[in-house]
């Protein structure tokens, strides 16, 4: 939300801003695709709170492979990277449904 601040109030006085986070459970899974190849999935965020395209960005960069957004709302990594997917989004204030 911090891009889509149209109130004009001060970030302190923004009752709204992490409770989204808190809310929203991200699952993250893995998928085998053709050739024996591993991606990890990253379902839940919701694209109207979050910059999707800014956070598979940073995942991407943490843990070093390429990857992709799905129809706005799904992150594709190449890899299996659930771990550190995990401890990353849960220091972002998400809540994680690892399957």
């Amino acid at each position: 939300m911090s891009d889509k601040d149209f109130t004009g109030l001060p970030k302190e006085l923004r009752p709204w801003e992490g409770f989204s986070r808190d809310s929203q459970t991200v699952r993250v899974s893995v998928d085998k695709r053709r050739y024996g190849k591993t991606m990890t999935i990253i379902e839940g965020i919701d694209p109207k709170s979050e910059n999707i395209k800014d956070i598979a960005k940073e995942l991407k960069r943490k843990v070093a492979s390429g990857g992709t957004v799905k129809d706005g709302k799904t992150i594709e990594l190449q890899g299996d990277h659930r771990d550190t997917v995990k401890r990353y989004l849960e220091g972002m204030g998400f809540k994680i449904e690892a399957v």
